[in-house]
């Protein structure tokens, strides 16, 4: 798991490998990620979007932009956590995410950026 603060907004990331799957005549290597992302100021926050650079290592790194998560844009009070699951499909069995969520601050009404800390995407027996 890794982890980081960013403005009293903590976000940890759990990955699991999920294995291959096939998707038009490509084989994919499946990983699924649990994002939680933390209230740990004094002041209400609202996640509005999200952008992700995921890097495979057999391909360019691709820059994904959308608004909120999974579908929600989740209000947060301070000591509430949100977690949400998603997933990644690479042509190789290792590679990585980072990125960052728009948030604003209801009580300064302030927009602000939190960082989403890099998380590898592997499949163990790689590092075998």
């Amino acid at each position: 798991m890794v982890e980081k603060i960013t403005k009293g907004i903590k976000i940890s990331v759990h990955t699991n490998y999920e294995g291959i799957q096939q998707h038009n005549g490509n084989s994919l290597y499946a990983f699924s990620y649990f994002i939680t992302i933390e209230n740990q100021s004094n002041d209400i926050v609202q996640l509005l979007s999200r952008q992700w650079e995921i890097f495979d290592s057999l391909n360019d790194t691709e820059i994904v932009i959308g608004d909120g998560v999974v579908g929600q844009i989740p209000i947060l009070e301070p000591n509430e956590k949100y977690t949400y699951r998603s997933h990644c499909f690479l042509e190789s069995s290792m590679g990585s995410m980072r990125g960052f969520f728009n948030m604003v601050n209801f009580t300064s009404k302030t927009h602000f950026k939190v960082q989403i800390p890099t998380f590898q995407l592997i499949v163990n027996e790689v590092l075998n």
